[in-house]
């Protein structure tokens, strides 16, 4: 992690991350499922009611219900054991670009670039969603990443394994919910009524297809 211009720093449990002083000394929490004592969930839950640390999950392979609960709770990326380091490094820039933190936030040259639905509009350049006062609406990295690739490809169904490719995962180990989880969450943040979704839409045994503006 040295080499790639990252200091981490180590912590055995929960216990030890909690009373290492305040969360925002740090960057990013990299947090494998299985710590001793205390649930690696539980604390992923505690620093997301708390604070706004980044958060990258380590899962096993026969952890799939804890990392549905673990994007459900807000985690912003997570990686199956085992895993290259060089994909767990590009994930971590990955999230810490989208928080405008650590040795990835560095600003991108080139004019602002915005494409608009509905009464939001998504900045390619900051990866952030807008609301109609130019608020942003806090997005997790892989729900950014979903989002992003919707609006760029406007009204054409997306079957989910196309966008199980997208967010990185390896569709042998990673259950479908994983998208399900994602897309509920999305329309949470992007549609007026998220039952009835006017952009978000499902196609039925196909995938899924974004409306930019609605008829």
């Amino acid at each position: 992690m040295e080499t790639s211009g990252f200091a981490p720093v180590a912590f055995a449990d929960s216990a030890g991350f909690k009373s290492s002083g305040s969360p925002d000394d740090f960057d990013l929490a990299l947090i494998d499922l299985r710590l001793k004592g205390e649930s690696g969930l539980t604390l992923a839950i505690h620093i997301r009611e708390f604070h706004e640390l980044p958060i990258v999950m380590l899962t096993g392979i026969g952890d799939e219900i804890d990392k549905i609960i673990g994007l459900e709770t807000g985690a912003d990326d997570y990686l199956m054991k085992p895993f290259n380091p060089r994909e767990l490094v590009a994930r971590i820039r990955a999230v810490l670009r989208r928080y405008g933190h650590g040795v990835a936030s560095g600003a991108r040259p080139g004019s602002e670039q915005e494409i608009a639905f509905g009464d939001k509009r998504v900045n390619l350049k900051r990866r952030e969603l807008l609301d109609r006062n130019g608020d942003e609406i806090p997005l997790t990295n892989a729900e950014y990443v979903l989002l992003e690739y919707f609006v760029k490809n406007p009204d054409r169904i997306i079957p989910r394994t196309e966008l199980m490719q997208e967010i990185g995962s390896d569709m042998q180990r990673y259950v479908d919910r994983t998208i399900d989880v994602l897309i509920l969450r999305l329309r949470r943040k992007i549609e007026d009524v998220p039952s009835k979704p006017v952009h978000l839409q499902t196609r039925r045994a196909q995938g899924y297809i974004f409306v930019l503006q609605a008829a």
